[in-house]
């Protein structure tokens, strides 16, 4: 059996998205041959914590764990809201906001995370010399992970899979960064450098598999999925026409033509308005509530800051449709959003606010699980919410997906343990 050293900062109590990944792969790599070794943080800043997800842990498995400085605690100090992720930088920041966004951006490269590279690899060193590991996996973001996984390859000569669920200078909030020209120059000869020197690449979708094949040749797309039963059977759907979006919505994935579209649909069909309800599950930017609150749409709007992961898979399976919204930036086309893949799971009709030429909507297509609407598609999006609302009245609203079982974890740790046994053996 092949051991595996994975280096994560996101680990359970972790919520959110980027703790689901790893966990899962973790969960089947025993059945192909993989024995896995956790390496992750002792008692870190986690923005979002789901204890349920502690009981998915694999028994026996080795957990070590080091303790991080993160300055994020001290940055807390200086705000309203304990923290700020990456994902929900504030569109007007204050002034000492921006100094701090500032010092983050230049000083703190590749994330705030860097302080743990250095100790991390001084224990991992002493770890590798008692224990035969075949292969060290680093995933990020943070991307500073990889950073230790380079160090170990520079200084042991490990085996290394360089794992990205996001990309790193491409990523859709790196445009909003305040960055130096010599910042930005770092953070690219960084990317290359882990590009270059990892025995093989994992990236999430083509758009980045196309952009990180010139750096690096081994380089393999393995999506996110869902794990669970695919089914839709003996679930009592919504009895109002809810519209269902899962997981942050901040200011970049704020889908103002929506807004725009559902006020004008409630205004000229007052059936429709008495029908509609729009479930925002996860948290949600003040600038988003502020636009729904323009259009008067508040009355429709039912926000749930955060349930566990269980809770959330309930709510996709009994919505009418799930609403799928990408973030507005320039790297939209290969932004493939994990939730899609527990969309599918719920077989239930996904909207999807998106570019029609990306990786997201190939997705959609190749599995016919929905409809993808460009964002300045105005007049389809109307038309697409009309019908599926014409089809929840005549009690029409289902969906013929297919090719999903593709996307199951247990699929994709397959695939992940093949590339382990080719570049180990």
């Amino acid at each position: 059996m092949k051991k595996a050293l994975i280096i994560t900062y996101y680990w359970p109590p972790a919520g959110g998205s980027g703790v689901q990944r790893w966990l899962k792969f973790v969960k089947y790599f025993r059945e192909f041959g993989v024995e896995p070794v956790i390496y992750t943080v002792k008692d870190p800043n986690y923005p979002i914590e789901d204890e349920s997800l502690l009981k998915e842990i694999p028994e026996d498995l080795e957990i070590l764990k080091q303790s991080i400085w993160e300055p994020n605690r001290i940055f807390n100090l200086f705000k309203k809201k304990k923290t700020e992720s990456a994902g929900f930088l504030n569109p007007t920041p204050s002034i000492s906001g921006k100094i701090l966004r500032y010092i983050r951006a230049n000083y703190f490269i590749p994330d705030a995370r860097k302080f743990w590279v250095q100790p991390s690899v001084k224990y991992l060193k002493k770890y590798l010399k008692k224990n035969k590991i075949d292969v060290v996996i680093t995933t990020g973001p943070p991307h500073s992970m990889h950073l230790i996984g380079l160090n170990l390859k520079n200084q042991f000569g490990v085996n290394w899979i360089a794992d990205f669920r996001d990309p790193w200078t491409e990523i859709d909030y790196f445009h909003q960064l305040p960055l130096t020209k010599r910042a930005s120059e770092k953070h690219h000869l960084l990317e290359k450098e882990v590009l270059n020197n990892a025995n093989a690449v994992i990236v999430v979708g083509n758009t980045m598999k196309e952009k990180y094949y010139k750096f690096n040749k081994n380089t393999y797309v393995i999506t996110n999925g869902f794990d669970g039963e695919v089914t839709n059977f003996n679930i009592d759907l919504d009895s109002k026409f809810t519209l269902t979006h899962i997981g942050l919505m901040n200011a970049d994935r704020n889908p103002k033509m929506l807004w725009e579209v559902l006020a004008e649909i409630m205004n000229e069909n007052h059936t429709f308005a008495n029908d509609f309800e729009l479930k925002l599950i996860g948290k949600v930017d003040n600038s988003v509530i502020k636009e729904i609150s323009n259009f008067n749409l508040t009355k429709n709007v039912s926000i749930i800051n955060y349930i566990s992961h269980n809770e959330v898979i309930k709510f996709q399976k009994k919505s009418q449709v799930l609403l799928l919204i990408v973030n507005n930036v320039p790297s939209a086309n290969q932004i493939i959003t994990g939730k899609i893949f527990e969309y599918l799971m719920a077989k239930r009709p996904i909207l999807a606010i998106a570019p029609t030429n990306g990786d997201l909507a190939e997705i959609i297509h190749k599995t016919n699980s929905g409809y993808t609407v460009d964002f300045n598609e105005r007049d389809q999006l109307k038309k697409t919410i009309v019908d599926l609302y014409s089809k929840f009245k005549d009690d029409k609203l289902i969906v013929n997906s297919k090719n999903i079982e593709q996307y199951h974890r247990k699929e994709l740790t397959k695939k992940v343990s093949e590339i382990i046994n080719s570049i180990t053996e």
